[in-house]
């Protein structure tokens, strides 16, 4: 890492943001960012495009990144197969006879819950809730960008003001490495001032239910109402294939959608405590995320598989075509996501995060050190596309900094983890953001376009919020 960065260090995440929203062409922005960065780091030319070609190796040789990209193959594998085994179709029509879903605002609503009851993991909660909600929202004619937006504000917010899932491990070990003595104390009280977060998730509830579209999404809305699902010249993530219904002679079944995704949200905290040697606090989330995700895997095969010796479903070789068609439709989002955290490396090494970090939390008082803490954090996200980085960077700054100014140090990490999970919520470059327009089978800039306005909102809210909390509360 660079010992004192410098502005330079901005050029590879501002370069790749700003070509992904000009060219929609995230593949080629993502690998401009990285292919910047090496240089940078080089020095030259030749040899940045060698840096480059092993920065990427050594993503995929990290243990933690290459759990995420196997991760993607996995889900997409349970979903494609959950799908196309009649489980999805079988529990949407469950919902649609019980009666429940009653018009458009009770779809919206169904998404919210969804979001907000399946905590375990941001990715997981995202596409479970994306490919639930999608064929409702297709039949309902609500814009696709809406749904992408719900369930990403439903996502990270929801996991962060949840102590016990992957998210509250990472930050609660973060806690730990700076000595904290109480860090599941004070993570717990950090929520009650975790604004962004609260606001998000509180912005997506009343959307849902009253319809609020600003900006680009009442285009979205009204060009969805005439038929037409996606925009013009829009490219989604994946293809629409991967999640078609399946054939006539599959019989739907709701419980080939509620066991598995029973399976993996019990499974998540069973990992965090088996990973982390007994003490969920110190769970690994990475290796908790995959088991989950094969074992959900694992109980839908096999439900199937004691439907098959009964006389129906399909044969053995079906359900491994069904599984290698979910994993392949994941390529394209796999590719990104590696050059997503391949370009997180690279920022890291340039020091982008700590230069941002300097230059602005310099000589202020604390009812101003707090909502630029927050703004800091999120311009950090936003750059590098990761709130967990951003957390690694922010929290070592802000603690010390309530110490300094004498006060209580939860909402000073609140304002860390708030921000992270706001830039994380507005960057086209963001792992969850990819994921959400990938679950709505939408294209990923229609999404950024359309959920910024919401995310800047939220994120001017919680700017006047922390103010106020360090002006008459510090």
């Amino acid at each position: 890492m660079i010992e004192n960065p410098t502005a330079w260090s901005l050029i590879p995440p501002i370069l790749a943001i700003t070509l992904a929203i000009a060219t929609r062409q995230v593949f080629i922005a993502l690998g401009l960012g990285i292919l910047s960065g090496a240089m940078l780091l080089e020095g030259q030319f030749f040899p940045g495009i060698a840096r480059a070609i092993s920065l990427v190796v050594g993503t995929l040789n990290d243990a933690d990144s290459a759990m995420v990209v196997l991760f993607t193959f996995a889900i997409g594998s349970l979903i494609s197969s959950m799908e196309s085994l009649g489980g999805i179709r079988g529990f949407v029509t469950w919902l649609e006879n019980s009666g429940w879903l009653k018009g458009e605002r009770s779809v919206r609503v169904m998404v919210w819950l969804v979001g907000v009851l399946i905590f375990i993991e941001s990715n997981i909660t995202i596409l479970v809730a994306g490919a639930l909600a999608r064929p409702l929202f297709d039949k309902y004619k609500i814009a696709r960008e809406k749904l992408a937006y719900l369930i990403d504000s439903t996502s990270a917010p929801i996991c962060l003001i949840i102590p016990f899932n992957a998210w509250g491990a990472y930050i609660i070990s973060i806690l730990q490495k700076l000595g904290e003595e109480q860090p599941v104390q004070l993570f717990t009280w950090s929520i009650l001032y975790n604004f962004y977060s609260l606001f998000a998730v509180a912005l997506a509830l009343f959307t849902a239910v009253f319809n609020f579209d600003i900006g680009p999404m009442k285009a979205a809305e009204a060009r969805t109402k005439r038929g037409q699902l996606l925009s013009d010249g829009a490219q989604p993530m994946v293809d629409e294939t991967l999640f078609a219904p399946p054939d006539d002679s599959v019989r739907p079944s709701g419980w080939l959608m509620i066991a598995p995704i029973l399976t993996l949200v019990t499974m998540m905290p069973l990992g965090l405590l088996i990973t982390g040697g007994g003490n969920i606090r110190n769970g690994q989330g990475a290796v908790s995320v995959l088991w989950s995700v094969l074992a959900g895997l694992a109980v839908l095969w096999l439900m199937h598989g004691a439907k098959a010796r009964k006389g129906g479903g399909q044969t053995l070789d079906e359900l491994v075509r069904f599984g290698l068609k979910g994993a392949q439709g994941m390529l394209p989002l796999a590719l990104i996501i590696l050059l997503a955290l391949t370009l997180g490396t690279v920022t890291k090494l340039l020091g982008t995060g700590a230069f941002v970090a300097k230059v602005a939390s310099a000589n202020m008082s604390a009812a101003t050190f707090l909502p630029v803490t927050f703004l800091v954090s999120a311009g950090v996200a936003f750059a590098t596309g990761t709130s967990w980085g951003t957390f690694a960077i922010m929290v070592p700054v802000a603690l010390p900094a309530a110490a300094a100014f004498g006060a209580p140090a939860a909402p000073f990490l609140a304002a860390a983890l708030s921000g992270g999970i706001f830039g994380d919520h507005a960057s086209p470059i963001s792992d969850t953001t990819i994921m959400a327009s990938m679950a709505a089978v939408t294209d990923h800039v229609d999404h950024v376009r359309t959920q910024l306005p919401y995310a800047l909102l939220a994120g001017g809210a919680s700017v006047f919020a922390y103010f106020l909390v360090g002006l008459f509360f510090l």
